[in-house]
């Protein structure tokens, strides 16, 4: 029997899947770490925190499985986007790493635009405009700020190629996860060395780029010893979590959308071509598909405002607190009487593209209760998926299905939502450790099992439900919708002029 262990290293915790070559799990393990925020709007994290949840959770699984350790064949790896993984020479990290939500870098964008020679040029090269959460204007923002940092600076990695490189001793990435760094051919799937050479950045910083289920290495005998597994263990390509998350959902061809609300929410299509929005409101990126693209709406803050609702204006304490929460939304009337809810507590990129977007609700009346209020925020977060899904409608990308995962799956009124929110039909799959189960996929398909990712879906991937549209009610929602769309436009100014009231260094315009 083989086995194969599939890593995802979150921004909130690392959770680790081991799976048969049926793709039943055998065990699985989390582990949580803290998130800094040392100024406004700025989000950091020690990537000593993602390594040690990874060799935990490993050894946790492997333990309460009690499978052979010499059965564990392979390794996938799947990580948060974007973040920015400092080393110097002797792979000693600089600083704390710069994450996917953190939007200190608006000035920086600005340059990397200039310097490409306008946007239009700039996606002409990577098939994406520059934003704060991406890799590259993290680099130039240690290059301009922080010069003795960047005078050590040998070899900038994401984090879960940090994390290979302890495992390893490598310096290698995958093209889903490359092409969030703004530094990628998207359409070559290799580095851009043209757009390279106008930031003056070496391309000897960056890994080795392979396809997804392509074998990155095997362990070193330290990780080996470290986990209890054999020093044969070999290491895949594997994904960032978006494109993993897909793999973990079967979206591997085309017609199917992926929809995921966690602490961000995407909304996700498979393309056969490499195709992108000229007006970068989406990113298109190289799918873990080998040969594929895919495009992708984001949305910074959606489970994320539910849980920051339930952190901040519930505060019970109870374990249930989603569960009363569910049921008070429940209770309330489609559109929550009036009240709409802006779910950019971080920002928002699509399709604003604007770090300086702030949440709020409007509306507000002394009719309004809780129930009103959480509602409120669910439909606001699933009003922005269909942002996203507008967008692919407008480029003819074909959209028969909705998959639907993370967080936001388990609720049956959120899986309505997004039915009649969206206009189609909403399915859940057999599984839901998304990118975990994803890129332990890869590794099955980088150790052999399969001959590629579709194989290894069509046999793991089954659907379970079912939620259908209700016409009625989604009528309700078409004409709440342009509505929620218009709300952005007339607060854009009042968003920036706020921020300029008391803006950390590097964020206001």
């Amino acid at each position: 029997m083989s086995y194969f262990l599939g890593v995802d290293i979150g921004t909130t915790s690392t959770k680790t899947i081991l799976i048969t070559e049926q793709g039943k799990v055998r065990g699985e393990a989390s582990a949580s770490y803290p998130l800094s925020h040392p100024k406004p709007m700025w989000s950091e994290q020690n990537p000593d925190h993602w390594w040690r949840a990874t060799v935990k959770t490993i050894r946790a699984v492997i333990l309460k499985s009690g499978v052979d350790a010499a059965e564990v064949k392979a390794i996938g790896l799947s990580g948060q986007m974007h973040g920015s993984v400092f080393l110097d020479q002797d792979d000693q990290v600089i600083r704390p790493a710069i994450l996917w939500n953190d939007q200190r870098t608006v000035a920086e964008c600005d340059e990397i635009e200039s310097r490409a020679g306008g946007r239009s040029q700039l996606i002409r090269m990577v098939a994406n405009p520059a934003l704060t959460g991406f890799t590259a204007p993290k680099i130039l923002w240690l290059r301009n700020n922080e010069p003795r940092n960047f005078e050590r600076l040998h070899k900038v990695l994401l984090p879960k190629d940090d994390v290979r490189r302890r495992l390893t001793g490598c310096y290698a990435t995958d093209v889903s996860d490359a092409s969030g760094m703004l530094l990628l051919d998207v359409g070559g799937r290799k580095w851009s060395t043209k757009l390279m050479d106008k930031l003056d950045l070496d391309v000897g910083l960056f890994a080795e780029v392979f396809e997804s289920e392509d074998v990155t290495g095997t362990l070193t005998k330290k990780a080996a010893q470290l986990l209890g597994l054999s020093a044969d263990c070999l290491v895949v390509g594997g994904a960032g979590d978006c494109a993993a998350n897909a793999l973990g959902t079967g979206v591997v061809r085309s017609g199917i959308v992926s929809t995921s609300i966690g602490t961000s929410g995407v909304t996700f299509v498979h393309s056969d071509e490499m195709e992108f929005d000229k007006s970068g409101r989406l990113h298109t990126f190289c799918h873990a598909v080998r040969g594929k693209w895919h495009m992708m709406g984001v949305n910074l803050c959606a489970g994320g405002s539910l849980q920051w609702f339930a952190d901040n204006l519930v505060g019970n304490g109870k374990a249930d607190v989603f569960k009363a929460m569910n049921r008070a939304a429940s209770k309330v009337d489609v559109g929550s009487e009036g009240l709409f809810f802006l779910p950019y507590l971080a920002g928002e990129r699509t399709p604003h593209c604007d770090p300086l977007a702030r949440g709020c609700f409007i509306g507000l009346t002394m009719s309004h209760t809780q129930g009103h209020m959480v509602r409120s925020v669910m439909e606001g977060v699933t009003y922005s998926l269909r942002d996203s899904l507008e967008i692919f409608q407008d480029m003819n990308v074909p959209v028969r299905q909705i998959r639907t995962s993370g967080g936001g799956a388990k609720s049956k009124l959120w899986r309505e939502m997004q039915a009649n929110v969206l206009g189609k039909k909403v399915v859940t799959i057999n599984a839901d450790q998304g990118p975990a189960l994803g890129v332990a996929l890869l590794a099955a398909v980088g150790a052999g099992a399969y001959a590629n990712i579709q194989q290894a879906c069509r046999v793991v991937i089954k659907e379970t439900s079912v939620t259908p549209v209700q016409q009625k009610i989604k009528r309700e929602y078409d004409k709440r919708f342009p509505i929620y769309q218009r709300l952005y436009q007339s607060l854009k100014q009042d968003f920036e002029e706020i921020a300029n009231l008391d803006a950390p260094s590097g964020v206001s315009k």
